[in-house]
Formats: C-alpha cells, sequence, structure tokens
C-alpha cells in the first residue's frame, strides 16, 4: 500500500510559516548543502500530492522566477506532472487537472491509497494536516527543521485529539543547521 508522507519545512519551535504567513525562514538550498539531491529524491519517490485548497492555490501551480536556484527550478518542474488532489469544502474544480475532494475524506484517502503507484505527499496546509493526522492518515512524518525560533506564527502541531507514536527512521544534519527527519507513525 502507497504511503502519505507529510514532508515539509518546519522551525525549530514548530512553526510552519510566521505570524503574518511568512516562510522566509525556509531557504531550500539551506536543506541541503550539496546539490538539493534529499529533496529531488523525495519527489521522484511520489506520484501523487495532496493539497488543501489555500496551498494549492499558493503553490499547486507555482513556477519559480529566473533568479530561483537550479534545485528551486528541477523540484517544481517535476512537480508540475504529479497527479493532484485538493482537499476543500468551497471550491469544486478549477481549469486544471486537478481532482478536487469535499468530503468523506479517510474513505477517499484510504481508496487513493490502495491505488497502484509511488507514494504520497502530503503536502499541506495546516488544517488539513491537522485533519490528516486526527484521521491517522499519516504514515510517514518527514520534517526540514529550520534552525530558527520565530516565536508565533502556524504551528504545525494544533488541535491534535490522540497521541501518535513515532519511530525514527532517518535523520541527516546539514552544514547550515537544518536537519532531516523522518520518522515512520507505530500503529
Amino acid at each position: 500500500m502507497r504511503k502519505v508522507i507529510l514532508d515539509l519545512a518546519v522551525t525549530l519551535d514548530g512553526f510552519i510559516e510566521g505570524p503574518n504567513g511568512e516562510i522566509d525562514w525556509c531557504n531550500m538550498d539551506e536543506a541541503d548543502d550539496s546539490d538539493g539531491s534529499d529533496f529531488i529524491d523525495f519527489v521522484a519517490s511520489i506520484d501523487t500530492i495532496f493539497y488543501g485548497r489555500i496551498s494549492y492555490e499558493l503553490w499547486g501551480n507555482f513556477q519559480p522566477g529566473e533568479q530561483a536556484s537550479q534545485v528551486l527550478k528541477e523540484v517544481y518542474k517535476s512537480i508540475t506532472d504529479k497527479k493532484k488532489f485538493v482537499f476543500s469544502t468551497t471550491r469544486k474544480s478549477d481549469n486544471s487537472s486537478a481532482i478536487f475532494i469535499e468530503s468523506n475524506i479517510k474513505e477517499r484517502v484510504m481508496e487513493i491509497k490502495q491505488q497502484p503507484g509511488k507514494d504520497i505527499w502530503l503536502y499541506g496546509g495546516g488544517k488539513l494536516i491537522t485533519a490528516f493526522i486526527n484521521l491517522d492518515l499519516v504514515d510517514v512524518y518527514r520534517l526540514a527543521v529550520h534552525p530558527v525560533i520565530l516565536g508565533a506564527g502556524k504551528p504545525l502541531f494544533k488541535d491534535i485529539k490522540e497521541r501518535v507514536k513515532l519511530k525514527l527512521i532517518d535523520s541527516k544534519g546539514s552544514k547550515s543547521g537544518v536537519v532531516l527527519l523522518s520518522y515512520s507513525v507505530k500503529r
């Protein structure tokens, strides 16, 4: 069965955005001091992305500008080819090939996980991540912990209803101070 992998950047104090939605503290080039291969390999290991509506509108069809790093350009070029599901109660479609899901989240996700293919990236946002955690739909937590303390913002873990037991499956540090932690859910 395919796995749902929550992969995202988080600050040392557990925030995924600053108080005004800023993500300027997250430098993808810092996540891997060499050539970005960790993230490029991750994106190659998935063929499906789950978005909340707001994250999809901001990032689902994002294309980096000319000044962006080669790593960022390569990653977003690869992302455009992935199958995209958008979880939304307010929007039912757009002019892309994304599939919108408005109800029966657990059932729909379990159906998708049973289909043949590679693993699935739970991109976010915050409300969708919380829903997936509370429905026990996340199989792997892959967090790039950045060496910054914001003190305020949008927390990664908010309104979680039950304890989630995890097993460390990998950890990797970088010269920049970003630590990549991967945990599997103990069920």
